[in-house]
């Protein structure tokens, strides 16, 4: 029996052979933005948290602590199923491990690694190049050793398109199902021909990553479908669109030195508070009170009622 909800969910989900749209969030609030519109699933983004939180390029620059603590937060605030973006695993085969073991405790429902030698880079750049396959399906072993939910789902990624060509990727993808991922992310098909080769390859679900500007084709979901991709990755989406708009609207308060003009391009004040729960927090902090002030008064009634109560949720935690 799974102990992740939404790890079980993801794996229901991928048996159906409706295409699941994914967009890449960089933080908590990006993940209750996607919660709110209705998304079934999200992608921690590596390259998106290189981006956002540290400034820096997808070249590798973030550590597997770091991505922990960030995908833990996104974790925390959702209740979607994370498939969280963990590159080459940061080392060997046994930092595999613990990287499989860290992010399985957080709650992620999926765990995505990839073979590239390091430092790796976004999938999209130029220079790439890839560890030998058996490197690979060791990382992808210890990965299966490491997992102690059964419903974790690990997602294999492989870049050799750019460095060996469409066939040695696909025999790449062959080998490591067989090594035992559960989904297959081959990176960066050039062509619509090289698209529609890959779900035919391996019989678990494949992943294509649309990239604006990147190397692969922009088709529509409709027709991704048809093609066998049962998830679709828009990794890119909320990162950049926020961008432009936060860029845009710097410009106009130094130019304008007031936000009037930007009034109707803003989440409202209520929206905002309520996105961020702050009606539960605000509920929260007086049913704290109230609970106190009965205790402090000597009801003892009461005082075994929150005492029964907070143990019933650890239990409920554990």
């Amino acid at each position: 029996m799974s102990a992740n909800p939404a790890a079980r969910r993801l794996r229901e989900r991928l048996d159906r052979p409706e295409l699941l749209v994914v967009p890449g969030v960089t933080g908590a609030l990006h993940g209750r933005l996607a919660e709110h519109a209705g998304m079934e699933a999200i992608f921690v983004t590596g390259a998106g948290i290189a981006n956002t939180e540290f400034g820096w390029p997808d070249l590798g620059l973030v550590t597997m602590s770091e991505t922990v603590e960030m995908a833990g937060r996104i974790v925390r605030a959702v209740d979607l199923p994370a498939i969280v973006d963990a590159d080459t695993g940061y080392g060997n085969h046994l930092n595999v491990m613990r990287t499989v073991e860290e992010l399985e405790r957080l709650g992620a429902a999926a765990i995505m690694l990839e073979d590239q030698r390091a430092p790796k880079r976004c999938g999209h750049f130029a220079g790439k190049e890839v560890v030998e396959t058996r490197e690979m399906v060791e990382k992808l072993v210890a990965a299966g050793r490491a997992r102690q939910d059964p419903a974790t789902i690990i997602v294999a990624r492989t870049d050799a398109i750019a460095t060996e060509g469409l066939e040695r990727a696909l025999e790449r993808a062959a080998a490591y199902v067989r090594a035992g991922a559960d989904v297959i992310f081959v990176e960066a098909p050039r062509d619509e021909a090289e698209l529609a080769a890959i779900p035919a390859a391996v019989d678990v679900p494949t992943v294509v990553n649309i990239v604006e500007g990147g190397a692969t084709p922009l088709l529509p979901g409709a027709q991704l479908e048809v093609l066998g991709f049962r998830i679709a990755f828009f990794a890119n989406v909320a990162l950049r669109v926020a961008a432009a708009s936060v860029l845009d609207a710097f410009r106009e308060l130094r130019a304008e030195r007031t936000t009037n003009g930007l009034l109707d391009r803003m989440l409202s004040w209520q929206d905002r508070q309520a996105l961020v729960g702050l009606d539960e927090w605000t509920a929260l902090e007086a049913a704290i009170a109230e609970d106190a002030r009965a205790i402090a008064d000597g009801r003892a009634d009461r005082a075994a009622q929150v005492k029964a109560a907070i143990a019933e949720d650890a239990r409920g935690r554990g």
